[in-house]
């Protein structure tokens, strides 16, 4: 690897990594938002969306410059095409923070409306399966990829659960509809950052293995 090349991917890493920050921080306000019904910190996650955007249009720009400039191969093309995907989903979160934030801006106005216990433990496990599929990216840990994954099946448990629990509060009193959708709809956009979570940890085993995992997991729960 020639050392333009070098300083070029370590640049990619370092933006990569802040993008990545950014966006667990407005996941972790966006979820706070709604179980405060504070619209202070709602409004701050949608303004700060924009700031994502310039950030992940960097990545990507500096992903391009890379493939024209030094026509990378093997380990090292795996690498951007990694960094584009993961770019991807860092931004996808964004944007599911951002519909969170709308949801708790929304929920305020319904101080009364119950908050279930479990959102409290989905948010959290949610925030630790991007925080860890993030340090699997850094520390090209596969192992650790593998166990993103697995948490996934954790996090849909807890949305199914969560959804039933609203379905029969709003089937108590038609006053708790409205915002019985609105934490309905918050609670999916959650269900969907662990998701993306899953997707960039499968992305750390393409690019350290080139093995494709996405729709296999019960398999690689075996190689675990």
């Amino acid at each position: 690897m020639s050392r333009h090349l070098q300083r070029d991917l370590d640049n990619l890493q370092r933006d990569l990594l802040a993008l990545a920050a950014s966006v667990e921080e407005a996941v972790h306000t966006a979820i706070r938002a709604l179980q405060e019904r504070e619209t202070g910190l709602a409004n701050q996650v949608i303004a700060g969306d924009t700031q994502i955007d310039q950030e992940e249009n960097q990545v990507e720009e500096e992903c391009l410059k890379i493939l024209a400039l030094h026509q990378p191969v093997a380990v090292d093309l795996r690498r951007i095409a990694a960094a584009l995907k993961i770019n991807t989903d860092l931004e996808r979160m964004a944007d599911l923070a951002e519909d969170i934030a709308e949801r708790a801006t929304h929920l305020a106005q319904f101080p009364s409306f119950p908050i279930p216990e479990k959102l409290q433990r989905m948010t959290d496990l949610t925030l630790s399966m991007v925080r860890q599929s993030l340090d699997a990216f850094v520390n090209l840990d596969t192992r650790h990829a593998r166990r993103v994954c697995r948490l996934d099946e954790e996090v849909d448990r807890y949305n199914v659960e969560i959804i039933e629990e609203l379905i029969q509060t709003m089937r108590s009193a038609p006053d708790k509809v409205e915002p019985g959708l609105s934490l309905f709809s918050a609670v999916r956009h959650l269900e969907r950052i662990a998701d993306h979570a899953t997707t960039l940890a499968e992305d750390v085993v393409y690019l350290v293995e080139g093995a494709i995992i996405r729709h296999r997991h019960p398999a690689v729960e075996g190689e675990v």
